[in-house]
């Protein structure tokens, strides 16, 4: 792992330009990069999503901290490998993850790169994930307004959308669409490609969602392009792919990780230590 970490010269050091820099470098050769030893805080930590990110995007199922961070809350069991808002309509090109306050014991944070996953498959399941798919999940009302009021350019409140909001939105992003149901829910369908190349470096890798949580989400239901039902085993043999090819961040605190989010799938150990605080920023590069 040593290989992705940029270490400061100086402990307590600030986040120089350069630093921002070779982070770039590292995103482009490795998928991701671990900063250890700067003086960082929240504020830093918004800063630095900003820097990163032209745009930024949020969960909206997820708390608030800073202006462009979020609080990781996803329960204490362990957390299937994906990539953030994998099954969105806009999905961050960059995640950017701050320990404020590393946990004792478990909670590592598992990072894994989708190009090694795609090597590792069979040519059956090349062939199988090189087909698009479809994701298709119910949201209620409050959930899918409050994604629409952070996506859409000329509103910022849920209170805001209306109808008008939701065709706009769908004929701005392709390959979307909506079921509006009478209590407000709604289930969108989304066109994604599990295969896919990184909107960073290009090439080819298997970065998506299919192994990863639904914990503040009604479960998807994933189908490819030939009409088959992807299935739970195909899930777990993807897993033990994937397993072999993982590494895991043991955080300490003031730690920062970010990875390309159109390559590098994360995940997350079970907690073990509660007491720790982990936050979030991600946005389009």
């Amino acid at each position: 792992m040593h290989y992705n970490v940029l270490r400061a010269r100086t402990h307590g050091a600030p986040i120089a330009e350069n630093e921002i820099n070779i982070v770039n470098e590292h995103l482009q050769r490795d998928g991701w990069a671990l900063l250890r030893g700067f003086d960082v805080n929240m504020t830093v930590f918004s800063e630095l999503t900003a820097s990163l990110c032209k745009t930024i995007t949020f969960d909206p199922a997820r708390e608030y901290s800073e202006q462009n961070t979020q609080k990781v809350d996803a329960g204490i069991g362990p957390i299937g490998l994906h990539i953030e808002n994998g099954n969105t309509p806009v999905c961050p090109d960059v995640v950017a993850f701050y320990s404020a306050r590393a946990a004792f014991e478990g909670s590592q944070t598992t990072v894994c790169d989708g190009r090694n996953v795609w090597a590792a498959m069979s040519q059956g399941q090349k062939k199988r994930w090189s087909q698009k798919m479809r994701v298709s999940r119910r949201l209620p009302e409050d959930l899918w307004k409050r994604y629409l009021a952070n996506e859409h350019p000329a509103i910022s409140k849920p209170e805001e959308v209306t109808q008008a909001h939701i065709l706009q939105f769908k004929a701005a992003i392709p390959n979307q669409d909506f079921d509006l149901h009478d209590d407000g829910s709604l289930t969108y369908h989304l066109t994604v490609h599990p295969v896919r190349a990184s909107s960073l470096s290009g090439g080819q890798g298997f970065a998506n969602a299919v192994l990863g949580p639904s914990h503040n989400y009604e479960k998807p239901t994933y189908q490819l392009a030939d009409g088959s039902i992807v299935t739970d085993c195909e899930i777990e043999e993807l897993r033990e792919i994937a397993e072999r090819c993982t590494t895991e961040i043991n955080w300490q605190d003031g730690d920062v990780a970010v990875l390309d989010n159109t390559r590098v799938m994360h995940g997350r150990r079970a907690i073990k230590d509660a007491d720790r605080q982990l936050f979030i920023g991600m946005g389009r590069h």
